[in-house]
């Protein structure tokens, strides 16, 4: 006597979702990429605009921005907020005292991203961060 089996699918292993999980990885631990962020924001704030990866620019223009309207508000407690962000108190004074003050009309949307082609090495989309005039 012959036993016959049914040829029944596995059930593929299921991996969780990533529903309401925001922002890119980069490929770096949390410590690691927030260092770079709080890096690349304070350079833009510091020399106006920075050259990097268009997916990089994505995720600093709201950190810039945020930087920005703290200036504008001009309290104290906005100013140490702004300092547990970026480090360079020189950066942050620029940031209160002349950066402020040219945006000070502006509701919003301080900074602008242009693409600006590839980068040589591995084809990376590449993009100019920069405060808009």
């Amino acid at each position: 006597m012959r036993l016959q089996f049914s040829t029944v699918p596995k059930i593929q292993e299921m991996t969780p979702l990533r529903h309401n999980v925001s922002g890119r990885q980069f490929g770096r631990t949390s410590g690691h990429r927030k260092a770079m962020f709080r890096i690349m924001v304070t350079d833009l704030l510091r020399y106006g605009q920075i050259k990097t990866t268009v997916a990089k620019a994505k995720e600093i223009q709201p950190m810039a921005d945020k930087m920005v309207t703290l200036g504008k508000g001009g309290t104290l407690h906005d100013r140490r907020q702004a300092l547990s962000f970026i480090a360079d108190k020189d950066v942050v004074a620029s940031v209160f005292d002349e950066i402020a003050l040219r945006f000070k009309d502006r509701p919003g949307g301080y900074t602008r991203i242009t693409r600006v082609g590839v980068r040589a090495g591995d084809a990376a989309k590449l993009a100019v961060i920069e405060l808009v005039d």
